[in-house]
């Protein structure tokens, strides 16, 4: 009998220990509520301009460049009717899938992206583009993008060339690349795109977005 009330004793006392390690709080080094880190929050970049500015940017082209356009439209097509682009746009889908491609590439190629280079651009006149895609707006403003690395200190655009290695533009189409040819003493540059990609070279320049006057203008 004294045998079993020690039994029940030393069980019991054995119960209340294991009740009480159960109640304990978490150790100092266990977290409690861990909450996941919060993302830095992005600054505004130092060309971010008020609505304002952008208004008076708006009205200026407005007043300085739009009119000697229609006049110019004018007299070279007097039968069609122009209307002059304000804009080119870029699905923002497409402008994340282009930078992805052109940090992709320019890593491959082991050189850094220093810039991005807005050109302002004029579609020809005409139905197609050299790649066969239609020209929605013949004779309109536009603008291409141009990725460039440095050289020496200064930013120069560049493609990709058939090695893998990236190239200066300005030396396979400027004044001393291609382009050349010479047609009644001007230079004929119909020859770019067939000869660029006819090697295995690969340009990062994107064009083809929405260029036209808006059907509702924001300014």
């Amino acid at each position: 009998m004294k045998n079993n009330r020690k039994v029940a004793l030393a069980f019991l006392s054995i119960f209340v220990l294991f009740l009480g390690a159960c109640q304990q709080g978490p150790k100092k080094d266990e977290p409690r509520n861990s909450e996941p880190p919060q993302e830095e929050k992005v600054s505004p970049p130092e060309g971010i301009i008020s609505l304002e500015e952008s208004k008076s940017l708006y009205d200026n082209y407005t007043k300085n460049r739009v009119d000697m356009i229609h006049q110019y439209e004018a007299e070279r097509s007097p039968d069609t009717k122009f209307e002059a682009a304000r804009f080119t746009s870029f699905t923002y889908a497409e402008i994340k899938q282009y930078m992805a491609y052109i940090e992709q590439e320019a890593s491959m190629a082991n050189v850094e992206i220093s810039s991005l280079r807005f050109y302002f651009a004029n579609y020809p006149d005409k139905e197609h583009f050299p790649d066969g895609k239609k020209i929605v707006h013949p004779r309109q403003n536009s603008m291409f993008i141009v990725p460039t690395m440095k050289v020496d200190g200064e930013d120069y655009g560049f493609y990709i060339g058939a090695d893998g290695k990236a190239k200066l533009i300005k030396d396979a189409v400027g004044t001393k690349g291609m382009g050349q040819n010479s047609i009644d003493g001007e230079k004929s540059y119909a020859s770019f795109a067939p000869t660029l990609f006819q090697t295995g070279d690969k340009s990062l320049d994107l064009n083809h977005g929405g260029s036209g006057p808006p059907p509702f203008t924001d300014f």
